[in-house]
This record gives structure tokens, C-alpha cells and sequence, in this order.
């Protein structure tokens, strides 16, 4: 195995591009290329890729994927000068959990995407 890109569904591709973008993520590639009317596309932030697919795009070839928004899944993403990257985003995200130093020795914060999924960020020393 050489990597995990996680393919994540949403209900809102313009909407999940957007917040995306806040986080410093760039659109890598899309399904179409351009437009308004994407049912996929990769996002990066340094190496970091996320993709992300609308519900409908595979509604018929898998049915299974048919669920709510959101569920157990966290995404966690380590990263390099935590407070300003905090201080850059936290007004523009819904902040589930504040920067805090953890019993393991990490610095984390977590946020709520716009489709329900969380993610926490981490800087360890």
C-alpha cells in the first residue's frame, strides 16, 4: 500500500469546495473539468488530498451509498503552525472543540464541515 485518499460523499459540491477552500485546500481535479454542476472532485492542501463525490453521481451503480450526511467518520489532519492556521480559520468554520493540548502531547482542534463529517487538526511536538 502507498496511500489513503479518503472519497467522501456530499450533498453540496459548491458548498463543500468553498468551506474546503477557507481550510487552504485547492480543487486538483474535477468531474467535469469546470462548471457549476461538479459530482467530483480532489482537493489538496500540501499532502493532503481529500475527494469528494455527490450522492446521485453513484446512486444506481452503488445503491449502498445512500446514507445520511455525516456519521462516525473523523478525518484527522496533522499539521505545522497550528495556532495561526486556528486563528486563521476559526471564525469562518463551526469550532466543535478549541485548541487544547492533549494527555499525548498533541495540540488539536476539531470543526464541523457542511456535511456533518468532523474534522480535528493536531500538531504534535
Amino acid at each position: 500500500m502507498e496511500s489513503l485518499s479518503p472519497n467522501i460523499f456530499v450533498s453540496n459540491m459548491q458548498e463543500t469546495i468553498t468551506l474546503y477552500k477557507v481550510l487552504g485546500f485547492q480543487v486538483t481535479m474535477s468531474v467535469p473539468e469546470s462548471g457549476d454542476d461538479l459530482v467530483w472532485a480532489m482537493m489538496a492542501n500540501g499532502s493532503v488530498t481529500i475527494m469528494f463525490q455527490t450522492y446521485s453521481s453513484l446512486a444506481e451503480e452503488l445503491p449502498e451509498i445512500s446514507k445520511k450526511d455525516g456519521g462516525s467518520l473523523l478525518l484527522y489532519i496533522n499539521l505545522k503552525n497550528i495556532n495561526a492556521f486556528f486563528e486563521s480559520i476559526k471564525d469562518k468554520v463551526k469550532v466543535l472543540k478549541g485548541l487544547e493540548k492533549t494527555f499525548y502531547g498533541a495540540t488539536e482542534f476539531s470543526i464541523l464541515d457542511n456535511n456533518n463529517y468532523v474534522l480535528t487538526f493536531a500538531e504534535h511536538e
